[in-house]
């Protein structure tokens, strides 16, 4: 039991690294759509100021009062540019590294970022005064970097950089004391905005934490769907999926009542040698992806794939209640299905089929890296030796005396071979053929 309970954690652990991992990976990705975002805007800014230059020198010269202070924010955003190109370059670095970048670092690039327009307004404080300066555009531009805050994913951050903007703009106005045409303060119009801009950083924080979460989600479906395709192959169906979802398999073994179906081609590898690899596989594949659709459509599904032939399971890992029914309308489905292939193709392939109705212990078993689900029990054994019967008494459909019994009046066509010998058993069994 604690061994169990040893083993149970560890799963979990795993299963947690994994997830923070990926959680891990996608922040970063997000961050990187962020930072390519702020690089495109600032050389979007830099066009803009070249596109004005070139168009309105005499609006440079009212705004900036001459090129200086022009060639100062074009240093100011070369180097923001470069520093969001070396962010960049850390994060690429990181995702192939699966690693988060430190906190700290977070939020000391939030500061240099969101302290970018501030050092822009002050220098066009200084040449176009305060008043002209905090009710020009750049004071728009805060919000530019609060909202793309968002794809940080992260609240506190968020909020770190809409406190910055707002605490910013409201220092640079206080300390240059704009006022208004007629001498009065506008320190109630600045408390205002930053406020609005200190709002707008918690809502995008807000909005930022509910993506995580929903990434978060996406990824524990994404694992719980990865668990299912490792245990069962990729060969289960999207109905079998959600539901064991939504069940859980069990980590243990389980007694069960299941009704388990072997399915081989007859005389296949004797043809195959006439053929070249890639037939093989085509006609190997076609043939499958048949038999597989029909076991989907009547419940069951593939545990093993054996070559030229497979296992299948009715009851297991879901239970139900009509098993033998499922997997005998399967067999009978499948032999239609392989006869009009065979009308159709140059390879006509025979298939024999085995199903019996009993009890196995199924459960996920393997090693702690790598687990399978299957079934054990002489209910499988003799699945699988009953299919060989078809062999000898040339036929396709063989089942058990516990499958005719659970039919009842639906296996009526049932016809029965009396007792034959089963390699492996003492004693002849009862064997019915069905059509």
């Amino acid at each position: 039991m604690v061994r169990f309970a040893s083993r149970k954690t560890r799963q979990h652990a795993v299963l947690s690294e994994d997830f923070e991992r990926e959680l891990t990976r996608e922040v970063l990705r997000t961050e990187l759509l962020r930072v390519r975002t702020l690089i495109i805007t600032g050389c979007v800014m830099i066009l803009f100021l070249t596109a004005t230059y070139l168009i309105d020198p005499a609006l440079v010269n009212r705004v900036w009062r001459g090129t200086e202070g022009l060639v100062h924010e074009y240093i100011l955003l070369t180097g923001f540019i470069l520093f969001e190109v070396w962010i960049h370059r850390q994060i690429r670095r990181n995702l192939k590294l699966d690693r988060d970048l430190p906190v700290i670092r977070r939020y000391i690039g939030a500061l240099i970022e969101t302290s970018l327009p501030t050092i822009i307004l002050i220098l066009q404080i200084r040449s176009m005064g305060a008043s002209q300066a905090l009710g020009f555009v750049l004071p728009l531009v805060y919000f530019i970097f609060v909202i793309l805050s968002t794809l940080r994913l992260d609240f506190w951050l968020s909020t770190f950089t809409g406190f910055v903007a707002a605490a910013e703009l409201l220092a640079v106005a206080l300390y240059y004391n704009s006022a208004n045409d007629a001498g009065e303060p506008l320190i109630y119009f600045h408390v205002v905005r930053s406020t609005i801009i200190l709002i707008c950083g918690v809502l995008a924080g807000a909005v930022g934490a509910r993506l995580r979460r929903q990434f978060a989600a996406s990824i524990v479906a994404a694992t719980a769907r990865d668990r299912v395709t490792n245990l069962f192959g990729q060969h289960v169906s999207p109905q079998v999926v959600e539901r064991l979802m939504a069940a859980g398999p069990s980590a243990g073994g389980d007694l069960r009542r299941v009704a388990v179906m072997f399915v081989d081609f007859r005389g296949f590898t004797a043809s195959a040698r006439l053929r070249t690899p890639q037939e093989v596989v085509d006609r190997l594949d076609g043939a499958f992806a048949v038999l597989v659709d029909i076991l989907d459509r009547q419940g069951g599904i593939v545990n093993k794939f054996l070559g030229d032939g497979f296992l299948a399971l009715f009851g297991a890992p879901l239970e139900a209640s009509d098993a033998a029914h499922r997997a005998v309308a399967a067999g009978r489905e499948m032999l239609a299905a392989m006869d009009r292939i065979n009308a159709q193709t140059s390879w006509p392939l025979r298939i024999g089929i085995g199903i019996h109705f009993g009890e196995v212990v199924a459960g996920n078993i393997g090693s702690p890296r790598r687990k399978e689900y299957t079934v054990i029990g002489d209910t499988v054994n003799f699945a699988s030796r009953l299919e060989a019967l078809n062999k000898e008494l040339g036929s396709q459909l063989l089942i058990s005396e516990s499958v005719r019994e659970a039919l009842g009046d639906d296996g009526e066509d049932a016809v029965a071979l009396g007792e034959v010998a089963v390699r492996g058993y003492e004693h002849k069994v009862a064997v019915f053929q069905l059509g």
